[in-house]
């Protein structure tokens, strides 16, 4: 990161961790209401179910450890039990401590080890000392708000079909300053795959727990990561819920994870140990690498059987940025069977027709003529009855080819069954980011829902972002067509581009059909483009007011992949 990106982001968490402040004081209950809350549980909860909160200990700070403690005591649930496991601990008062507690409450339970058996095996020691229907995880210096476990059960009943649920976090450091809140995405299987997300708080059945045999050894650093894809691989996407609500805080100690994910790098080896083993479960061929920023992985999915890939561009006179897209196909792309079909919309300068006629030795290439007035939608619906490829990709003239896997790279995910749609990394020519993923109800005016905007825009490209979200194979609800990869036969079946969207938003409504239909987006950045357009983009009236009426109440019910506590009014992932 330059000097000058460094002091933006400075100044920018300075305004974030104020705005933060306000946030806090305007969405958390006070203690009045905390109360309140509390007098409510037995006249609105009618399921009840025991939570088991697992805490292993070893040698924790005695200030620390109490807090810990004290923030399940002080939880206005009272159907917990509190199982605590010193891992042979060499610090004298953390026995004192743990048998000072356990005479206080009946609910909780201590259990001394004579020696420090690792995480995931202390992990097992207090798992066995459980017997709630669901078991939460906190860490021995972590805490939990006074209300986590009342939103848990709320949730619960709502649905008590929930086996997996996680809520928002945060850092709280040693002089109790709250800061870095992570609002997530509700469940985003792609993300989960990329980082351990979900990681606190965490409730989950005691049953599904059990049933994949609790933690493993030789996971240290990443047991929770291990214990969780075992875990999803057994429920359904239905199954798993999300409490966009701050239910946890982090402890920010010097040589701390939550401090520097590189304080602990056995860490990531544990967690590409676990994607491994996953991908062998689930039947994937495919290889797990570090990812583009610390804490984050790429699963690389092998490629079966080298598909045919057709990449359409239209193009009217636009001969500059035409000659640079198509030369940057041929010179970059390592993926190399494919096709570029050309769809010329009357070009008639001619500079473009000598262009065309230089194409004519190469013979991925082929030129098919459009007649009609200009239409993107009726352009690309025309081109795809023109091939017979089993993958397209809509292609903008103004792009270049920057990352030479960039074909392969959404092939490796167009090809998932459970995929409807693929889309690129773009970047404006100064290596701001210009598409990292769609947004819906993004742009809007003093967080009034807009239509939708592109996530991250003009970000640096080598600053982090939002918890690495532009870095990361992810899922949103949408991903812009100016480089979008699919499956014909999807496109077929949703019946292709909206001709009523003439311009502007078609590849969303592209996306939301897709979706509907039960399709996840995904965006990777290992494809990366250059879009040499405008920073500023025409709005049009016409689009708007269609999409709006089409889509208005998916929309209105906000984006999954987006958390209801982020501003609506653009696209840096700032605090609404």
């Amino acid at each position: 990161m330059s000097l000058k990106n460094f002091f933006i982001r400075f100044i920018s968490n300075k305004k974030e961790h104020n705005k933060y402040k306000l946030w806090i004081n305007h969405n958390e209950p006070a203690l009045n209401e905390i109360f309140q809350l509390k007098k409510e549980i037995s006249k609105k909860f009618q399921y009840c179910p025991k939570i088991s909160i697992i805490t292993p200990v070893w040698n924790t700070d005695e200030k620390w450890l109490r807090y810990a403690i004290d923030s399940v005591m002080n939880q206005i649930y009272g159907n917990w039990e509190l199982c605590l496991i010193d891992g042979g601990s060499t610090y004298q008062n953390v026995k004192k401590i743990l048998t000072e507690y356990e005479k206080k409450d009946p609910r909780i339970k201590i259990k001394i080890l004579s020696e420090n058996r690792g995480i995931a095996e202390n992990s097992n020691e207090a798992l066995s000392l459980a017997t709630g229907e669901f078991v939460g995880f906190l860490d021995h210096d972590d805490i939990l708000a006074p209300f986590a476990l009342y939103e848990v059960v709320k949730l619960l009943n709502y649905n008590q079909n929930f086996k997996f649920i996680y809520s928002d976090e945060d850092k709280i450091d040693e002089k109790g300053n709250r800061k870095y809140p992570f609002f997530k995405p509700d469940w985003s299987p792609d993300q989960f795959l990329s980082q351990n997300y979900l990681c606190h708080f965490t409730i989950i059945s005691k049953k599904l727990v059990d049933s994949v045999g609790g933690f493993r050894t030789g996971y240290d650093g990443s047991q929770d990561y291990d214990l969780f894809l075992r875990c999803i691989e057994k429920i359904s996407s239905n199954d798993i819920a999300h409490i966009p609500k701050i239910l946890y805080h982090w402890r920010i100690n010097k040589g701390s994870a939550a401090n520097n994910p590189a304080a602990k790098p056995y860490a990531s080896i544990s967690a590409k140990k676990a994607l491994e083993d996953s991908l062998i479960r689930r039947n994937l061929k495919g290889e797990v690498i570090d990812g583009l920023f610390p804490s984050t992985y790429r699963i690389r999915y092998a490629i079966n059987n080298n598909p045919r890939i057709s990449i359409l561009i239209s193009t009217k006179d636009n001969i500059k940025n035409f000659k640079r897209c198509i030369n940057s196909i041929l010179e970059k792309t390592e993926y190399k069977n494919y096709e570029i079909v050309i769809i010329d919309c009357r070009n008639s300068k001619n500079e473009t027709l000598l262009f065309y006629h230089s194409l004519k030795n190469y013979e991925p290439i082929k030129i098919i003529q459009y007649n009609k007035p200009f239409n993107s939608s009726s352009i690309n619906n025309f081109a795809v009855t023109n091939i017979d490829s089993p993958y397209i990709v809509f292609l903008n003239e103004n792009t270049e080819v920057i990352s030479t896997e960039w074909l392969s790279a959404m092939l490796e995910h167009a090809q998932r069954e459970s995929v409807g749609a693929v889309g690129a990394k773009l970047l404006y020519p100064n290596n701001q980011i210009e598409h990292a993923g769609i947004i819906l109800g993004i742009n809007g005016i003093q967080n009034q829902k807009g239509i939708a905007g592109h996530s991250s825009k003009y970000l640096p490209n080598d600053d982090s972002g939002y918890f690495s979200s532009p870095h990361i194979v992810r899922n949103y609800s949408a991903v812009t067509s100016a480089c979008l990869m699919m499956r014909k036969e999807l496109f077929q079946e949703v019946g292709g581009f909206d001709e009523n969207l003439a311009i502007a938003y078609n590849d969303l409504d592209l996306c939301l059909k897709l979706r509907r239909k039960g399709y996840l987006i995904v965006y990777t950045p290992y494809a990366q483009l250059y879009l040499k357009e405008s920073v500023h983009r025409e709005k049009f009236i016409h689009e708007i007011t269609y999409i709006q009426k089409k889509w208005g109440d998916v929309i209105d019910a906000g984006d999954p992949y987006y958390n209801s506590n982020l501003t609506l009014e653009n696209e840096n992932f700032s605090i609404k």
